[in-house]
């Protein structure tokens, strides 16, 4: 590392906002460069050098120089571009989800089925607490069974399912009392 550059660092790291925007500036243009052959979305690697940038910011004051600062800056730049493909995956299983379950409801009204305000309310709950509900409520899975199926002790399968049917109640009561306003 330069000395230019690592005095500008020690500035930085002691306030100097001057030294930190020259640090920044000498490494945004590098930094795009890098998150565009990453991304192969220029518009995506402009936004994640911004985010580097002020994640940068905040935590000058952890850079503790064991690799350059620029090796530093595309680490942050990558993991929050992994960040951000974990959270559009997490939207896309979400609104996957919604579709499906839109899908479903259409099909059963179809054929004439009712479709309970309950199902509405199961839908709404988290998988982990939805699903040991249905086994056991729906199936007669013991809390054994259903811990072995999920990988988890009987213990917290017994409280997810008694905070799902709390949730469940609240909502259903809360639906009730909408439906009585209405009429």
């Amino acid at each position: 590392m330069e000395a230019e550059e690592r005095a500008l660092i020690k500035q930085a790291q002691q306030g100097d906002q001057k030294a930190l925007a020259a640090l920044l500036h000498k490494h945004y243009s590098f930094l795009v460069h890098v998150l565009i052959k990453i991304t192969l979305q220029p518009h995506l690697a402009e936004d994640l050098a911004q985010d580097t940038m002020l994640k940068c910011m905040e935590k000058i004051k952890l850079y503790n120089g064991q690799s350059k600062f620029s090796t530093w800056l595309v680490t942050i730049a990558t993991r929050l571009y992994i960040d951000s493909l974990r959270k559009k995956k997490r939207e896309q299983a979400l609104l996957a989800e919604e579709q499906s379950l839109r899908k479903l409801k259409w099909q059963m009204q179809g054929r004439g089925d009712d479709w309970p305000e309950v199902l509405d309310a199961l839908s709404a709950l988290p998988n982990d607490i939805r699903m040991p509900i249905i086994l056991k409520h729906y199936y007669g899975y013991t809390y054994d069974e259903i811990g072995g199926m999920l990988d988890v002790p009987p213990g917290t399968v017994k409280s997810r399912i008694h905070n799902g049917i709390q949730t469940l109640r609240k909502e259903l009561v809360t639906h009730e009392a909408e439906l009585s306003e209405i009429r």
